[in-house]
């Protein structure tokens, strides 16, 4: 079965710095990464990955369209199962308390903590196993 990590953020450059920082797992296919530039196209993959392992949603706050914050509730709605952790530039207290309220899993505040981000996605890779 596949295990995927699904990334949402409409800013062009995330997937290259994901798939740098994760270079070595996705080579080894420890996980898979998909990514969606938008909430709406996040959704359309979220509906076509059931039979796929997916272990956690990492969401952007600010986007044009729908906002990652009015994304959440749908998406656990959908895949209640799933965990999903939201990535903002502003880490201040409201933003965490909506974003928690919503239903996240935790927010992490860019620039990314990556070795922060690497232990969630190994504690999830432990709980999937």
């Amino acid at each position: 079965m596949t295990i995927l990590v699904l990334v949402v953020d409409d800013e062009p450059d995330v997937e290259a710095l994901f798939r740098q920082q994760f270079r070595k797992d996705l080579r080894t296919q420890r996980f898979m990464m998909d990514f969606a530039h938008s909430a709406a196209e996040a959704l359309a993959r979220i509906a076509s990955t059931i039979e796929q392992s997916l272990i956690l949603i990492l969401s952007d706050i600010n986007m044009p369209g729908m906002t990652g914050l009015e994304m959440l509730p749908r998406v656990k709605e959908m895949r209640p199962d799933v965990p999903i952790i939201m990535i903002t530039a502003y880490g201040d207290p409201e933003t965490r308390r909506k974003a928690l309220e919503s239903g996240a899993s935790g927010l992490l505040t860019k620039p990314i903590d990556f070795a922060l981000l690497r232990g969630e996605i190994d504690t999830r890779l432990a709980q999937a196993g």
